[in-house]
């Protein structure tokens, strides 16, 4: 399987053909949809092309990333294009709707939003199990979207960015929150900027992606600052090196790319930067204890 899914690969799955709703920018400015999730019950694991919200009535296993977690109330769910993801289904029964967007749909003005939002993090688990009053209100939420979804009305897709906005803030307002936040510090910003810029690299989409920065070197010099002071800032902040942050971000995507594509070891190699597979495999199995075949066998069986 292709590491990633687009729009058209998603509605071609679950065998939807409109082509107006194929378009990417069926909105206007990005895309979006809603759906029942009876249309689409089961969710394989892929990165997409687009951002989605669930609510999910039924009980199942998510798995997330590298991690999963068995969920049997109704939850939100939270997923981005850069983190792959499935949901496993236990019960029979399996209720509820979700809608896929893309970050221009959102904020037009600001598309990059959405990679600073706590909901669309690549840490953690992003789903909130919701009690009954909040279930309520959100589905009355999804409904709302998918009438007006069919409607003819001039400006349903402001409307629509309205209600996933409010998803959005119901989300949010689940969040436990700290009383006054501090001013960022120096190391605290850039940190972020580090974090933001190695992030951006991820995920490796073809063979013929390769990444641009690869060392302590390279990314202190996108960011203009000494080697060092970065290293001590990531240090004071975050308790790890510049190299160590590195070295987990690419073993998290050689993962994914193991677990969840065909490419060969060698494609994966060349497409995370090593100059030759036996260096990517003597890396691996620093980090991990195991090859990059053996981590692909243990998965797969």
């Amino acid at each position: 399987m292709h590491p990633t899914e687009t729009i058209q690969q998603f509605y071609a799955r679950i065998g939807k053909s409109d082509a107006e709703r194929l378009s990417l920018n069926n909105a206007g400015s990005g895309h979006f949809n809603v759906y029942p999730r009876e249309v689409c019950k089961g969710t394989f694991y892929g990165r997409r092309d687009f951002y989605k919200i669930s609510l999910i009535i039924g009980s199942g296993k998510l798995h997330y990333a590298d991690t999963w977690m068995e969920l049997d109330k109704p939850f939100l769910l939270f997923s981005n294009p850069r983190i792959p993801y499935s949901f496993e289904i236990i019960s029979a029964e399996q209720k509820g709707w979700y809608c896929l967007f893309t970050e221009a749909f959102l904020r037009p003005s600001d598309p990059e939003t959405l990679q600073h939002s706590p909901l669309f993090h690549n840490n953690g688990v992003p789903a909130f199990f919701v009690d009954e009053h909040q279930l309520e209100y959100l589905s009355y939420i999804f409904r709302e979207m998918m009438t007006e979804m069919e409607s003819d009305y001039a400006h349903k897709f402001d409307l629509l960015r309205n209600y996933l906005h409010l998803l959005i803030h119901q989300a949010m307002k689940m969040q436990p929150t700290g009383k006054g936040e501090n001013p960022m510090t120096a190391s605290a910003r850039i940190t972020h900027q580090f974090l933001d810029l190695l992030e951006r690299q991820f995920p490796i989409d073809t063979t013929e992606t390769e990444l641009r920065l690869k060392t302590a070197n390279d990314f202190a010099e996108k960011l203009s600052v000494h080697v060092n002071h970065l290293n001590r800032a990531l240090k004071e902040v975050t308790g790890k090196t510049t190299t160590e942050h590195i070295s987990a971000r690419i073993i998290q995507e050689a993962m994914a790319l193991l677990r969840h594509s065909d490419w060969n070891i060698a494609q994966i190699a060349y497409g995370l930067g090593f100059e030759y597979p036996a260096y990517f495999n003597i890396f691996f199995k620093k980090h991990t204890g195991h090859t990059p075949m053996e981590a692909r066998n243990t998965s797969l069986v």
